[in-house]
């Protein structure tokens, strides 16, 4: 469920019409309601609350400060994977003792920051990283916590792109590999190897795939005889989008709690798109209505230079005009939802039926609030998009648009070329 509900025709975020946000706010902008983002959160922690695990909301869904800090406050660690994410959520007023570090290519000066900082454990992906960590904590002179990150070989019906638990992929270690770590723990002297770590993929609608793989990590634990004391099973929990029947947080902690019990392990959680999905969306603008021999297309003033999920993916997002006409079924036609990027891939939405839109019309693409902004980008030279977030009776700019300037900041022309 979220907070973005039609009332007498028109688009609500909480208590407060999208488009008067809208008259005040120029499109295309994110638009986040606290109310969702809080209660999804707050799901998931109540369905697993008989083994009271530490849930680290996965920055790389959503990294805006606000949503951070929305967060944090309410009790949530945070799972980074960059020296930049960390930064931010340092920002944010984050616990160190409550954020996990993921990644497969962290440098050595991420590495020295996280150290100093004092975070809760190194996912680690690879015998080269756990020595990388280990020269920089014996440097530093400082003890480190590090959780060793297994790669399950399960596949989990999702996109390709986001399925990281395939014995191929980049992500994590094989069962031989992490047995041997554990069996020379002693060339580490700086680590505390005391946690295994999954993380299979995003988007999954159901708990097959995550039984599959804890079952496998703890029958590992146990006929191996390794001793730790931590199992961060991840996240990618689904969401819905369409027309998915994603598990809710009850029926999945229903499915996984009994494994988890057993194994008498503290337990993390890296939920990203679960909390963070569908409390936000993407409003943005009608700026022509073209029309074809073939194809009627509605040109809007956002694109995958904002939200590329439907490129890069073919994911599909729900599109709503924010205020519905009287008139609106019987108007209803088949259109492409299109950018300006000049790109045949550009597009928000193929084949979707709406009413009659004229240009300044407000659509809004639902789902929007992971990965979203966090995979924007500056092409074609169009400044990012604000990001909004409702509170209460109140909205807020917590991240103001970018302008041409900032297209420009931190670059220069040489002397030879002027």
């Amino acid at each position: 469920m979220h907070e973005f509900k039609f009332k007498n025709n028109e688009l609500y975020c909480e208590n407060i019409k999208v488009n008067d946000i809208a008259k005040r706010v120029q499109t295309p902008f994110y638009l986040y309601s606290y109310r969702t983002l809080i209660d999804h959160y707050q799901k998931l922690r109540t369905a697993f609350s008989p083994i009271k695990p530490l849930i680290c909301f996965s920055m790389k869904s959503n990294s805006n400060l606000a949503v951070l800090r929305a967060l944090v406050k309410n009790g949530a660690g945070l799972d980074v994977v960059s020296g930049g994410e960390l930064y931010k959520a340092r920002l944010a007023g984050a616990e160190a003792k409550k954020i996990v570090y993921a990644g497969v290519g962290k440098r050595s000066d991420e590495i020295e920051d996280a150290i100093r900082f004092g975070i809760l454990f190194f996912n680690v992906e690879s015998e080269e990283e756990l020595e990388e960590v280990q020269n920089v904590a014996r440097r530093l002179n400082k003890k480190v916590n590090a959780a060793i990150r297994i790669n399950p070989d399960v596949i989990p019906k999702t996109h390709q792109y986001i399925a990281t638990g395939k014995g191929e992929s980049k992500f994590g270690l094989d069962f031989e590999t992490v047995h041997k770590i554990f069996n020379s723990r002693w060339r580490y002297p700086n680590i505390n190897i005391r946690g295994v770590h999954i993380h299979i993929g995003s988007q999954i609608l159901n708990a097959a795939p995550f039984e599959d793989a804890i079952k496998k990590v703890l029958d590992f634990l146990k006929t191996c005889k390794i001793d730790v004391d931590y199992f961060n099973i991840g996240g990618g929990l689904g969401i819905i989008y369409s027309i998915e029947n994603p598990q809710t947080a009850k029926s999945f902690a229903k499915k996984v709690l009994p494994l988890l019990k057993d194994s008498k392990l503290k337990i993390i959680l890296e939920p990203g798109r679960f909390i963070s999905g569908n409390s936000g969306i993407l409003v943005t603008r009608v700026v022509y209505a073209k029309r074809t021999p073939r194809k009627k297309f509605i040109i809007v003033d956002s694109g995958m230079s904002d939200l590329i999920r439907p490129s890069l993916y073919e994911a599909y997002h729900k599109i709503v005009p924010v205020k519905v006409r009287e008139d609106s079924s019987e108007t209803a036609e088949k259109v492409d939802v299109v950018g300006p990027i000049c790109e045949a891939g550009d597009f928000l939405g193929k084949d979707r039926f709406l009413p009659c839109l004229t240009k300044g019309d407000l659509l809004a693409v639902m789902g929007s609030g992971a990965y979203g902004f966090t995979m924007s980008s500056n092409y074609n030279s169009r400044p990012r998009a604000s990001e909004v977030m409702v509170i209460g009776k109140n909205f807020y700019i917590v991240r103001r648009a970018e302008t041409y300037k900032d297209l420009s900041r931190g670059e220069s022309i040489p002397k030879a070329l002027r």
